[in-house]
């Protein structure tokens, strides 16, 4: 009975930070959805959030069936990294071994848990962002530079919260699992209730300060560099459409930028939801012990998987997602 009040407490905390964070931003939908029929003549026309969580988790759940190979070995490398004896010399003796021990599907080990939350992920950022954004426009229906990276904060702060945490904590438990001698995860499913089980729901949000501080850098980088690059291709009109080609480069540019602004906080995430978490007190002492062990070098750990698996991701993205909310705005009218 003690055990069972003790995770019912848990529960009720975090379902209380869960709510409170989702009735933000049914709120702002709310709101924002009158407005979007509001865009004065000339000007860019807001995005109805509604459209929004639609044309994201679209393509949220493309885009994780494409890239989940690279976040794999990521997550090995890093994993790896604090091992008495390393198994991996590098990303290639990584791919191979995991091939050999495997085949090709021991590259989507762990999908599960990874693509039951990218679709809710990608619906919630993106839905906060056109929420934000409708309400921060000016009157020509542009963003300034700080509007802008306030937009992008307060989506990825939004999925870590809602989304991200709770969901990245199991893939990395999962896939670390999996390379155990004698795994005990026999599924997703009985993942969860297995770290539930023995942690409590607190288990599954381990390394949330990490996550929040990764996921709203990476947003507010990721769409101040596509906004910015989008229009300088618009030459000043707004409403102006760029293309897919374009628009894939945007958007690829806009990852390469997050990777380098924000690995460090990606490997620290990584470590705080493994696990090997019982060894650091908090985030801060575990990126104390990142440096102390390994040196700076060992705040780039996978970048370069890391690299290769963003930038081709947040392209694909922000141009699934673009492409989809013309045909949304074609089928589903707003105004």
């Amino acid at each position: 009975s003690v055990l069972s009040s003790g995770i019912n407490a848990e529960y009720g905390e975090i379902q209380t930070y869960q709510h409170y964070f989702i009735q933000i931003n049914l709120s702002m939908v709310l709101s924002t959805s009158n407005l979007v029929a509001a865009a004065p003549s000339g000007a860019a026309r807001k995005k109805h959030p509604g459209k929004a969580v639609l044309a994201g988790g679209f393509a949220g759940g493309l885009e994780i069936l494409c890239t989940f190979p690279t976040e794999y070995v990521k997550t090995q490398l890093q994993l790896d990294s604090r091992a008495v004896t390393p198994r991996y010399t590098g990303i290639g003796d990584c791919i191979q071994k995991t091939f050999r021990s495997h085949g090709f599907f021991g590259f989507y080990r762990g999908l599960s848990s990874l693509l039951y939350g990218s679709i809710p992920k990608a619906s919630v950022r993106f839905m906060s962002y056109e929420a934000l954004r409708n309400r921060m426009v000016d009157k020509d229906g542009k963003l300034s530079q700080a509007s802008t990276i306030l937009c992008g904060l307060g989506a990825g702060v939004s999925e870590a919260i809602v989304i991200v945490c709770p969901m990245e904590t199991v893939k990395v438990k999962f896939i670390h699992d999996q390379n155990q001698p004698n795994p005990k995860y026999r599924g997703f499913a009985h993942g969860v209730k297995e770290i539930v089980k023995q942690e409590g729901l607190r288990g599954t949000y381990q390394g949330l300060t990490a996550t929040v501080l990764k996921q709203g850098s990476n947003q507010a980088i990721r769409f101040f560099t596509f906004n910015n690059l989008k229009g300088y291709f618009q030459d000043g009109d707004n409403t102006r459409d760029i293309g897919m080609l374009r628009t894939f480069f945007c958007g690829g540019v806009a990852g390469a930028a997050s990777v380098f602004g924000n690995t460090p906080l990606d490997v620290v995430k990584t470590r705080m939801q493994g696990l090997d978490r019982h060894l650091y007190k908090n985030t801060f002492h575990c990126a104390q012990m990142v440096l102390k062990h390994d040196g700076l070098k060992g705040f780039y750990k996978g970048t370069v998987p890391r690299l290769g698996r963003v930038v081709f991701d947040v392209a694909f993205v922000f141009t699934i997602y673009e492409q989809t909310m013309k045909v949304l705005d074609y089928v589903w009218k707003t105004d």
